[in-house]
């Protein structure tokens, strides 16, 4: 059988799962082997439950990071230094599903579709690696800025303010090279914990394409990628193995339930919903970094800088 650009993508889409599911098992095998006391290593009723209900819906489009944020902080699940790297490595799995499922349903241009999840693939090998070693309050900081810009642009796509988009499905000339730095920039802000979905289709959508495309740009761009940024992450033990457990069990369920047999529903209250809660998330995670900063000690490291500013992997 003679495969397209498309059944190529796909083939090398399994040898990243397949990367990935490698990478994943060592990591928590030596999670096990060697335990943060402060993680739980085994998967529980709440981190499973995450994962059928952000999964769910990340399928329909409304994104799973920011709805997995605010769980996290909310019921205490994962350390703030560590949100990043437990969103990127718990949902690749499923956004994996999702990609193998919609490249084929939904017609999009090949060449735009490849070049597309390369920017972000790119953008996110540059990004893991300064994120995994990032203090805790700049990641307090950063996600916080970060997800208060996602909510804006949420309420934009709902209110209907952002343009609905055109019937293309292929980017071409300037759009295509607007579209590859739009996207290098969002797939390093994955590696922030700050989803794809809802600025790549807005992206899309302000590049005069079909709002529909933006599914397997999407999804092909975060399911290449976040084996990548996954791997950074894994080595540097910047994720929490129970949790990513619960949320892989729960969640490639979900995705094959919402794809395959409720594939759509009415998403406005939906989507209101979600920015409330990626409101409260920002809100949450710059009053912690505030209060950090208000109240961390000063302690002297090694090479001479402040604890407070070091790494995580340099601090106790």
């Amino acid at each position: 059988m003679t495969l397209d650009v498309k059944g190529y993508l796909l083939l090398a889409l399994t040898a990243f799962a397949v990367f990935y599911i490698a990478v994943l098992a060592r990591g928590v095998m030596r999670a096990r082997r060697d335990p943060d006391p402060r993680d739980g290593g085994s998967p529980t009723a709440a981190s499973i439950a995450t994962g059928v209900v952000t999964d769910f819906f990340d399928t329909l489009g409304i994104g799973s990071f920011a709805t997995s944020t605010a769980i996290f902080r909310h019921l205490r699940m994962v350390r703030d230094e560590i949100i990043p790297g437990t969103l990127n490595v718990a949902h690749t799995l499923p956004t994996i599903a999702q990609a193998f499922i919609f490249t084929r349903l939904v017609p999009v241009d090949s060449m735009t579709l490849v070049l597309m999840i390369v920017a972000a693939v790119l953008g996110a090998w540059l990004g893991a690696g300064v994120v995994a070693g990032w203090s805790r309050r700049s990641i307090q900081t950063g996600m916080g800025f970060a997800l208060l810009a996602a909510a804006v642009l949420m309420l934009g796509s709902a209110l209907e303010l952002i343009p609905a988009g055109g019937e293309a499905t292929q980017l071409t000339g300037i759009r295509l090279a607007l579209g590859l730095v739009g996207n290098f920039v969002l797939g390093a802000l994955m590696t922030l914990g700050i989803g794809l979905y809802a600025p790549c289709l807005i992206l899309v959508t302000l590049l005069g394409m079909n709002p529909t495309t933006g599914f397997p740009i999407m999804m092909g761009s975060c399911a290449f990628l976040m084996p990548i940024a996954s791997a950074q992450f894994i080595r540097k033990r910047a994720f929490h193995p129970g949790v990513v457990l619960g949320i892989l069990i729960g969640g490639v369920p979900a995705v094959l339930v919402a794809a395959y047999i409720v594939k759509s529903l009415p998403l406005t209250a939906v989507r209101y919903l979600v920015v409330v809660v990626v409101l409260y998330a920002a809100w949450s995670l710059l009053r912690a970094a505030r209060t950090e900063t208000l109240v961390a000690p000063v302690a002297v490291v090694p090479d001479g800088s402040d604890a407070a500013d070091a790494p995580v992997s340099e601090r106790s």
